[in-house]
């Protein structure tokens, strides 16, 4: 195999479900393509990669300082959606069930992979919820050990807000399972159906 071929398929197997023959065919298929498409796509990837921004609000992606859904007056200011990553806002919100703001902790507690609470945006949570706007938070965090790490580590961090009123998802989405790849059916159930854990 031609080394630049080989390089290529090395990079791309490097994506997160991408295969060596999946990334072969990728890497054919970018071969196939005008000059101008391929630099299109890498220039496009390298800006997303140098300029994307985090919201100061929320971490979310963004474009700006404050990203969209933190701007829209029309959202929900008195309850907010904590989820592990970018990803699981985009899957909630292609539910359309969800008019609330969000906060992307950025992963979650993990011992084995060098994860621990001050790695995520734990902080930023508590500090937006001590404004007092914040009268819910939705504990939308998968079912994994280390899912379920974060929630306990999250609520005894906000038991120091009595009147707060939390809530996790309802277990529409199986053990194991991540939200990003729930279907929006399988995840409007979860969020109807979300339980109290304030005086767990």
């Amino acid at each position: 195999m031609s080394k630049l071929l080989n390089d290529a398929v090395g990079e791309l197997a490097k994506l997160p479900s991408v295969g060596k023959r999946t990334a072969l065919r990728l890497a054919l298929h970018l071969l196939g393509e005008e000059p101008e498409e391929v630099a299109a796509l890498a220039e496009a990837l390298v800006r997303f990669r140098k300029e994307v921004r985090y919201c100061s609000r929320c971490n979310n992606i963004s474009d700006d300082e404050v990203c969209p859904i933190c701007q829209d007056p029309r959202r929900d200011r008195s309850t907010v959606c904590v989820v592990e990553q970018v990803g699981d806002v985009l899957s909630i919100e292609k539910t359309q069930q969800y008019n609330g703001l969000y906060h992307v902790l950025g992963g979650i507690i993990s011992p084995m992979q060098g994860i621990g609470p001050s790695d995520l945006k734990i902080d930023l949570l508590v500090d937006n919820i001590a404004r007092g706007e914040i009268k819910e938070v939705i504990l939308a965090i998968g079912a994994t050990v280390e899912g379920e790490t974060t929630l306990f580590y999250i609520m005894r961090r906000l038991a120091q807000f009595p009147d707060l009123r939390i809530t996790k998802i309802a277990r529409g989405i199986g053990v194991g399972d991540e939200i990003e790849y729930a279907n929006e059916l399988t995840i409007a159930h979860a969020l109807h159906n979300r339980i109290d854990v304030s005086r767990d």
